[in-house]
């Protein structure tokens, strides 16, 4: 099992939001958690895949979206 975290600022989330869940969709990946912050609007969501391979796809396409991070760890 391996856990996908990807954050994102506001701006990049209202430019590539709708990419990102584009992404998203493509893995069969299960939401571990989704959230927005309070203060500077920045969104954290996590991610369990079971394939280390889709994992690193994952990540790969995460981060070609500008203003976004993302790595993976084993659970």
């Amino acid at each position: 099992m391996w856990r996908v975290t990807i954050n994102c600022s506001a701006d990049s989330w209202s430019q590539y939001g709708d990419a990102f869940k584009a992404i998203a969709e493509k893995y069969h990946g299960t939401p571990i958690s989704s959230k927005k912050m309070k203060d500077d609007q920045r969104r954290i969501m996590e991610y369990k895949l079971d394939d280390v391979s889709e994992a690193e796809e994952f990540v790969e396409e995460c981060l070609s979206l500008e203003g976004f991070t993302a790595f993976f760890e084993s659970l």
